[in-house]
Formats: C-alpha cells, structure tokens, sequence
C-alpha cells in the first residue's frame, strides 16, 4: 500500500561510507522522507553518520523491518542481495549503479519490483545533473560522440573496475542521447593501482550508425569531464567540469564563425543544482505516485549490459595482447 500523500516515507540507508554519508544527508533532508536509520557492516561508521544526521544506526533486519523505503549504497558485490531482501520484504528500493552484477541479477530485481508493485531506482546520479539537462536539448540524433572522464586515484570505488565505477556514468548518457542498440564494442583497459581495470578506452558502434568513443580513467593528475557530440546539423561541447556548453549550429542565433559561413557558436552556462538531493526527490514523487521513475530498473540494466560488453572486450583484447606476447600473461 503506498502511503497517503501527507504521510512522510520511512526510509532506511544501508552502507555509510563515503557516498552513504551524503545518501544519509539527502534523505533526512528530504520533505516527503523521515530517516528512520542506518546500517553499515562497520558499527563504528555507521554511529558517525547516525549522530551526524540526528538518526540510529540499527542492525540489517531492523531496519529492514522499520522501513517503507531502502537505499543501497554499498560496495557493488552487494547489492543484489540486498536489494532482492528489501524488494521481498515489500520495500521499495533506490540502489546506486551499477544495479547488479549481472544481467540475470538485474532482471530478478526487476522481476520482483514488478511483482510486488515496488518502486526500483538506480543511482545513476547524472541523469539528475544540471549538465544533462542543459546538454540534452541541443544534441537530437548525434552521429559521433567522444567522451572522457579521469580523475585522481582513490581507493574508493576499486572494488569494481573503472568501467563500473566511472565510465559507467558516460555509457548510461551515451544510451540516452543516441536511442539506439549497441551494435559493437571494441574495448582496451589495464590494472594499474589496483586489481581491476583503472584506465579504460571503449569504441561503441550503435546500430543506428552512431559511433562513441569513451575514455574513463582513476590514476589521472587531474579531475577532467568533457563531451563532445557531433550531429548532421552542428557540434556540441561541453565541459562539466566549469560548466560550459558551446554550439555550433547551422543557421543559428549565436555569434558568426569567421571562415565558416551559415555557421555561428553559442556559448552558455548553467547553474549548477543538487543532483543528488534530485534523485531523492524523484525517489519520493515515485514511491507516491506523482511521477514515473526516472532511471528504472530497465535503464540501469541497459546501462550494465554495456559496461558488460565493454569488459568482455577488454578481456578479448588483453587475451590477444598476451598471445601475440605484447604483454605478460598471469
């Protein structure tokens, strides 16, 4: 039964590491919520951002018990089984990205939401961003795409490969703007300081006949977020980073391209919002009915499916490389 209107949404948080902390924050803010606990595998942490956001840390199945709402921000391997536990208790369900580790994951979870008449959620956070909400408008079936994300290291996050940890984000926006299946992927990656992959390159060919190219990297000296899309009609960049869009459009408003004739650039800003505090709150107007999830359990199980196949083909390339003896095997 979904709660009336007036009624706030008992909501539990489940992992109170770095990106917990924040969900924790959000959701003790949020109007249509109240915070009933949280739970993390260390008690210690789990106490911190208790006393941090005026709630209790409570054990697994009590706060499972106590809630009407779950949200998963726990290392990756984990969130399938706890996500299937909430959506079997009745629970609806936000879980951040990726939503499972494997399609067959996914589909089960989205099995069961549908079954129980649940709300299923995934985190992918951009989707709520500023950025996309500026950039989408301009770009209508692009033809090339390339875009990049690196970044620092940081442990954090190197439970799962930079391909489920970053470049995930880009593949999911990629999916979004260009509408159409992935015919190919043509992938290169390495493990450099840590276990998994942590730079990637990904070439992804749509059946359409768009072609993105998509680079995402944790062991950069620098924090950079950069898109650019080409269409048939003009060319979009934009800069994430210092949010900046810049168009290049036929016949447009902006000011006149020197040498390029019929051609003008408009360069603009946006401000920037709380994308987080908008994914709760989409979270919200879901659970009661006054708006479609924004990034169902479909869109994150599209968004896995790709960074799936971008995988297999880093594999397939690093298992050419070691048989034609460029690299080492082991």
């Amino acid at each position: 039964m979904k709660p009336a209107a007036a009624e706030k949404i008992a909501v539990g948080i489940v992992g109170c590491g770095h990106f917990g902390r924040f969900h924790a924050l959000k959701a003790g803010a949020e109007a249509r919520f109240r915070l009933i606990g949280v739970n993390d595998r260390h008690l210690e942490r789990a106490e911190k951002v208790a006393l941090e956001v005026g709630s209790a840390p409570l054990p697994w199945p009590d706060l499972l018990a106590g809630s009407e709402a779950i949200v998963i921000a726990t290392p990756a391997d984990s969130h399938f089984e706890l996500a299937r536990q909430a959506l079997q208790a009745g629970r609806h369900v936000l879980v951040e990205k990726p939503i499972a580790a494997s399609l067959a994951e996914a589909d089960i979870l989205a099995s069961l939401a549908a079954e129980r008449g649940r709300v299923l959620q995934v985190g992918h956070l951009e989707r709520f961003s500023a950025a996309f909400r500026a950039l989408a408008p301009h770009m209508q079936r692009p033809l090339y795409i390339e875009a990049i994300r690196i970044a620092p290291f940081k442990e954090r996050g190197t439970d799962v490969s930079v391909v489920l940890d970053l470049m995930i984000h880009d593949l999911d926006l990629v999916l979004a703007l260009v509408a159409s299946p992935i015919e190919s992927v043509d992938a290169v990656g390495a493990p450099v300081a840590s276990p998994h992959e942590d730079i990637a390159n990904a070439r992804v060919r749509f059946v359409n006949g768009c072609v993105a190219t998509i680079t995402a990297s944790r062991i950069s000296f620098r924090t950079e977020r950069r898109m650019r899309l080409f269409a048939e009609a003009g060319y979009v960049s934009v800069d994430f980073v210092n949010r900046r869009l810049s168009l290049i459009s036929a016949n447009g408003s902006g000011t006149a391209l020197p040498g390029l004739p019929g051609f003008s650039i408009t360069e603009s800003a946006w401000e920037d919002h709380d994308s987080l505090a908008a994914e709760h709150a989409a979270f919200a107007a879901a659970i009661k009915g006054e708006a479609p999830v924004v990034v169902d359990a479909k869109t994150g199980r599209e968004a896995l499916a790709a960074a799936l196949m971008v995988s297999e083909s880093m594999a397939a390339s690093r298992a050419r490389a070691v048989a034609s003896g460029l690299l080492a095997s082991g």
